[in-house]
């Protein structure tokens, strides 16, 4: 096993950066994170950003860097596109993009897009880690990457078919936080994977989901008429918005799905899979995107070679 750095893989967000210096074998060195997604470094710069990062690390200036999220969209760094499903996500590092005038060689994965003119859809950032959750637990057909915008995502081999995202962790922030639901859902207490009014409300959400705007509103009524205190109703409200997740991501008892996650969201979403009787594949979200971001740039450095940084 070596441990001199050869790679730097990087996550970059809207919101996040996450950095890691790689060995030839994948063994992480030093990492570095911090709350400078792509929001909070146009005025500064993405390089001057990065190199920050690097230095604070030693690292050399001839380690090349790979790069995933939003640090390549149309308002990121520079623009990486999108490759159209089907795509084999193995190949995905040969369509990266390269960074321009910089003194070392970066480059930037694509996105992926389903192009359907009744429900279209993109991500970028899952698809890396998606690469990585392939390779742990090939032959996998379906897999749940929980977030902010959770992605379902439906595979062949090593191809993604399709996929769906759902805002859920947008609108649980917004209802418990910006609408009526605020008097009843006060505090940022977590919410307990293992609270029968979350595991309630994901089976409600799951069997009914027609009637999850009602269900919601009952959070209300609920405390106003019997004092269901602010914790309870958080995780149900919790509950119920993964529920109608489930139910539009058509999830069945029985099927095995590899969920893709860490922390917080890897322990309510086990636990809510679990309640729908699901066979969860755990798969551990950093380790994932690590992997991807590793075996993407072996695609590049492989099949790409007289490609040069400018």
């Amino acid at each position: 096993m070596t441990t001199s750095p050869a790679l730097v893989a990087v996550d970059w967000g809207t919101t996040s950066f996450r950095l890691w210096l790689l060995s030839r074998d994948g063994t992480v060195l030093a990492e570095h994170r911090s709350q400078e997604g792509m929001s909070e470094v146009v005025e500064r710069g993405f390089e001057t950003v990065l190199e920050n990062h690097l230095q604070a690390l030693s690292a050399t200036a001839t380690l090349p860097v790979v790069i995933c999220g939003m640090a390549g969209s149309r308002q990121g760094w520079v623009e990486a596109g999108y490759i159209d499903t089907p795509a084999d996500v193995t190949t995905i590092g040969a369509r990266a993009t390269i960074v321009p005038d910089t003194a070392r060689q970066i480059i930037i994965i694509p996105g992926l897009a389903v192009r359907s003119e009744s429900e279209p859809d993109v991500m970028r950032g899952e698809e890396t880690q998606l690469l990585g959750a392939h390779l742990e637990m090939p032959g996998g057909e379906r897999y749940c990457m929980p977030g902010t915008h959770s992605k379902w995502v439906s595979m062949k081999g090593a191809s993604v078919t399709g996929f769906e995202t759902f805002m859920t962790g947008e609108l649980f922030s917004v209802l418990s936080g910006k609408t009526i639901l605020m008097h009843s859902t006060d505090g940022e207490g977590k919410v307990d994977a293992n609270d029968p009014a979350f595991l309630t409300g994901v089976r409600d959400g799951w069997a009914r989901p027609e009637k999850t705007t009602h269900h919601l509103f009952s959070i209300r009524a609920g405390q106003l008429l019997y004092n269901h205190p602010a914790d309870e109703n958080r995780a149900r409200l919790s509950g119920l918005l993964i529920g109608a997740e489930f139910a539009g991501a058509g999830v069945r008892g029985g099927e095995q799905i590899g969920l893709v996650a860490s922390g917080a969201l890897q322990r309510l979403y086990h636990a809510a899979l679990l309640a729908c009787g699901v066979k969860v594949r755990d798969i551990d979200a950093d380790v994932a995107v690590r992997r991807g971001l590793m075996e993407s740039w072996q695609h590049f450095s492989n099949t790409c070679g007289d490609r040069k940084h400018a």
